[in-house]
């Protein structure tokens, strides 16, 4: 555990103006996981009226970062992550729920999977996400 809080998770995504412009919340934080919720406005959606794919991998990338790095600590970086759509993304809310499922000392992987709420509060899986997120804090150096 790297003894960061809920009340830090969020000030560092407020630091975010990307996460700002989506009205990005961080709603829970601890423990190798962390859930990040999008209120879904027309601002959001695509051509179809589907929430953009693009808002979507953006709540699976951030909620898998913040996720590792309660076992991480502060400092990581994304090294990769893909999406698997499943449905058109229709409702009220997205919710990001990431899970670290493996943490070393330098690296972690992630599952994310993101669900629509609708009017009456029931969820619909809507995207399934993996990723790598990587420590990005200094490491000490190697003696030959």
């Amino acid at each position: 555990m790297t003894g960061l809080e809920l009340d830090t998770a969020r000030e560092v995504l407020d630091s975010q103006p990307f996460s700002r412009l989506v009205g990005a919340r961080i709603t829970a934080f601890g423990d190798g996981e962390a859930v990040l919720e999008v209120d879904i406005g027309e601002e959001l959606h695509q051509q179809n009226g589907f929430l953009h794919g693009g808002v979507v991998a953006y709540a699976a990338d951030n909620a898998i970062t913040f996720a590792a790095g309660t076992t991480l600590g502060p400092a990581v970086l994304t090294g990769g992550f893909s999406v698997q759509y499943v449905r058109p993304a229709t409702g009220r809310s997205l919710l990001a729920r990431a899970a670290v499922v493996h943490s070393g000392r330098r690296q972690a992987v992630v599952r994310c999977d993101l669900f629509t709420t609708g009017p009456d509060g029931d969820e619909t899986l809507c995207a399934v996400a993996q990723g790598t997120v990587l420590s990005a804090a200094p490491q000490p150096e190697r003696k030959p």
